[in-house]
């Protein structure tokens, strides 16, 4: 333990950068400063551990709200400056209440106004407005618009041609015959050896009608990650085999 914690390269206040990373999702939740003290009681406990600059002291994320940080994995940057806890938050991570610490969006503009030299920049975003502005990976950026999909369903039609998405949420048998035909054209491209591109393509479009059904019945992606994570330590076959078995027909 002594020899990583000399190995790191302190600040001048004798801290380093920590980043909380989701280890299903890869969202980044918070960022916090950690002493020598701090990583030690998290790599020993496995919940993340900090040190409050406000308070002058360790800080346990959780003690006082319930919501710990159950940490898998300490990774180091290049550096040596900077730390990652790869973890699963225990109820939001934000002190705010959001799920995350990120919420405000920056974006440039386009072109920049009459009579100034550079392009007006927006900044956009609350920790309440249900996560329209947290940064998101492409995986949870498309479940996203599926639930927005899902959403504007409940509101008066305004006559216009619905998305696909929408059709396909309003059509469960139409949903389970795509993914049962996409299904097929992602084994043929392994069968006709249809190339890398083709397999890529079709297990998009596999996953995508997927994800679809697993809004509908109430599962996000999270919980589909989660259940693979916990599958790493353990045989597919035993896995499969400790299945209950399926309701009779």
């Amino acid at each position: 333990m002594s020899s990583f914690l000399d190995s790191l390269k302190w600040d001048k206040n004798n801290l380093v950068a920590v980043i909380v990373q989701h280890i299903d999702t890869g969202e980044v939740m918070m960022q916090a400063f950690a002493d020598r003290a701090a990583i030690s009681e998290t790599l020993q406990t496995g919940l993340a551990t900090f040190y409050s600059r406000s308070r002058g002291g360790r800080w346990c994320k959780g003690e006082t709200s319930g919501h710990f940080i159950n940490v898998f994995n300490v990774f180091t940057d290049c550096d040596r400056d900077s730390i990652i806890y790869l973890s699963d938050p225990i109820g939001p991570a934000c002190h705010t209440g959001a799920r995350t610490c990120w919420f405000k969006e920056v974006e440039l503009g386009k072109q920049a106004a009459e009579g100034q030299q550079e392009a007006a920049v927006s900044h956009a975003g609350a920790h309440d407005d249900a996560g329209e502005h947290v940064p998101r990976t492409t995986l949870l950026a498309l479940e996203r618009t599926i639930s927005q999909r899902r959403e504007a369903m409940k509101l008066p039609s305004d006559g216009s041609k619905p998305s696909w998405t929408a059709r396909l949420l309003g059509n469960p048998e139409l949903l389970c015959k795509k993914i049962r035909e996409e299904a097929g054209e992602l084994c043929q491209t392994l069968e006709a050896n249809e190339g890398r591109e083709r397999a890529a393509s079709e297990m998009a479009d596999l996953l995508y009608h997927s994800m679809v059904l697993c809004n509908l019945q109430g599962v996000e992606m999270e919980d589909v990650l989660r259940v693979l994570r916990k599958r790493f330590t353990q045989s597919g076959i035993e896995e499969k085999a400790a299945r209950p078995p399926k309701p009779a027909q």
